[in-house]
């Protein structure tokens, strides 16, 4: 197994440790009391959007791990889903760093440390997937 496959699986996995915090969001944000002032159909709308991304970052992580090979043999449709993925990762990263003010959430060592460490992970994720879009292809074995 070649590293670019390694890191692709490790990429995988790691969308796996990302739904693992995001678990943690409803609660650390309060969005039961949040979102109560918001009418039924925002508020479940809001629930549902999170479900879909949710059902997205699977699919992402499932695909990661499950094929890595065939996402560095450089064929169309794995540069395809490559670039799809870092650009999803990308524009998440962008958000993060200057969009979402999360300080005021950020009260405890250990959420700060939760919030950089989802940056580190959709740095490296947007990295590894850019680079088995962009790279030669595998030899063929």
């Amino acid at each position: 197994m070649e590293a670019q496959e390694i890191m692709i699986r490790l990429a995988g996995a790691a969308h796996f440790g990302i739904l693992l915090a995001s678990a943690l969001v409803p609660r650390v944000l309060d969005w039961r009391r949040q979102l109560r002032s918001l009418s039924a159909l925002s508020r479940h709308l809001v629930w549902v959007h999170g479900a879909f991304i949710v059902l997205v970052i699977v699919a992402f992580g499932t695909i990661c791990v499950l094929n890595a090979s065939d996402l560095t043999a450089g064929s169309p449709l794995a540069r395809t889903v490559c670039t799809i993925i870092a650009v999803f990762w990308g524009a998440r990263l962008v958000v993060q760093i200057f969009l979402f003010d999360a300080r005021p959430y950020l009260d405890r060592r250990s959420l700060r440390l939760g919030y950089h460490g989802l940056t580190a992970v959709f740095t490296f994720i947007t990295f590894v997937l850019a680079w088995a879009a962009l790279a030669p292809a595998s030899p063929v074995t």
